[in-house]
């Protein structure tokens, strides 16, 4: 990967939130990114990289605007709309919400859009996202997410939504969707649905960054939880896949790698939320990673413990997802027998087109040394995973059995 398509990764997100928030529209702003990066492309090899790559890119992508805007000699009647750069036009939300990024998730999550419209939204465009990948965290066909994207957008114009911060008041009511939606980011790149590599550490990383964000504006239990997830999870990246980028199991990881400091303040965030209910949906998920985190080795992993907070957590979000992982977790502590009848259920149902419940299911069955019925399960995930990794683990799997 160049420096530029690695830049490009990293920063595609804040600098396309600035550029909507200087052109107040979503078109013109992402043809100004695509511009801006053009010009990267073109000028930086030359001159070199800026020591703030990301301001140059918000200033050439707004600056292509104003050219592209007089090309089409529209520039006297819109210009006026353009914020100038004088301190006299900084808008009082800058100073609620600092960061760009995390300003127009709460714009994308406004409630005159659908609940899914408004997430799918936010990861196409905030999160950088292909449609294809979007579908994938929403269990969904691209075709399907991508008139959702157009219809979000066309009510965003039909309604001229402004691109501001709503007033304190009106925050809390867009929690959900915003923890969402930094949950499903943060999913897509600490299990990429597609491409050469298990992890985006830069969606990691960026979903992270807003959580800590988000906890200063609006603190409170649930932010705590999702924060703690994230950091529970980080803990153990750089021990999920070998130098080759191979996938390493976590009963095959490294513990002594893990990062201890992130561990203990992700516990300490879990713990905190937990004592002030209602317990949610994230928190429920940091304290089972933090029985993982605990675990000084993987036979000492608290399996009956885990099975308890997967009952709690099907109470507050009986889905067929966390079904499948407590089924998993269950079959861990008392024997593959226990989650088999589960998780077949569900591979041949509800989840049939997720390709975790069917990785879930051969491992059960190789488990059993049932190898014909897990071979046959194995291929079921290996037709619906897109990713490298996974399919290299998957064929290693097939040709051991």
């Amino acid at each position: 990967m160049t420096p530029i398509e690695t830049i490009y990764r990293a920063e595609r997100g804040r600098v396309l939130a600035s550029l909507i928030r200087l052109l107040g529209d979503f078109d013109s702003a992402e043809e100004a990114l695509h511009d801006a990066f053009l010009a990267a492309s073109r000028q930086w090899p030359e001159t070199g990289i800026p020591d703030n790559p990301r301001a140059w890119l918000v200033s050439a992508g707004r600056f292509k605007a104003i050219d592209r805007i007089r090309r089409r000699q529209r520039f006297r009647t819109l210009s006026a709309e353009l914020p100038s750069d004088s301190e006299d036009n900084v808008q009082p939300e800058i100073e609620t919400i600092a960061d760009d990024t995390l300003r127009l998730v709460f714009v994308c999550c406004h409630p005159v859009l659908p609940p899914d419209a408004q997430i799918a939204l936010t990861l196409r465009e905030i999160g950088g996202l292909t449609t294809e990948e979007v579908a994938a965290a929403f269990l969904a066909t691209p075709s399907a997410i991508a008139q959702r994207i157009v219809r979000a957008k066309q009510k965003i114009r039909d309604a001229n939504l402004p691109y501001e911060v709503p007033p304190p008041a009106e925050l809390p009511q867009r929690l959900d969707a915003v923890l969402h939606t930094l949950y499903l980011i943060f999913n897509e790149g600490y299990d990429a649905s597609r491409g050469d590599s298990l992890i985006r550490r830069e969606l990691c990383d960026e979903a992270t960054r807003l959580a800590r964000l988000l906890r200063e504006l609006l603190p409170g239990p649930d932010i705590d939880g999702l924060l703690a997830l994230f950091l529970l999870h980080q803990s153990r990246a750089a021990t999920r896949t070998d130098a080759a980028g191979n996938i390493v199991l976590l009963e095959d990881q490294d513990r002594a790698f893990w990062n201890r400091d992130l561990i203990a303040e992700g516990t300490a965030l879990a713990e905190l939320a937990f004592a002030r209910p209602p317990v949610g949906v994230y928190t429920i998920q940091a304290l089972i990673a933090a029985v993982h985190a605990g675990a000084i080795e993987a036979s000492a992993t608290d399996w009956a413990e885990i099975v308890a907070l997967y009952d709690l957590l099907l109470r507050a979000d009986p889905s067929p997802v966390v079904t499948l992982n407590r089924a998993v977790a269950l079959a861990m502590r008392d024997g593959p027998e226990a989650g088999l009848p589960i998780i077949a259920q569900l591979a041949g149902g509800e989840l049939r087109g997720y390709r975790f419940a069917h990785a879930a299911h051969a491992d059960l069955l190789r488990r059993l040394d049932r190898k014909q019925e897990a071979r046959t399960a194995y291929q079921h995930a290996l037709e619906l995973t897109s990713q490298e990794p996974e399919q290299r683990f998957i064929e290693r799997r097939i040709a051991e059995l």
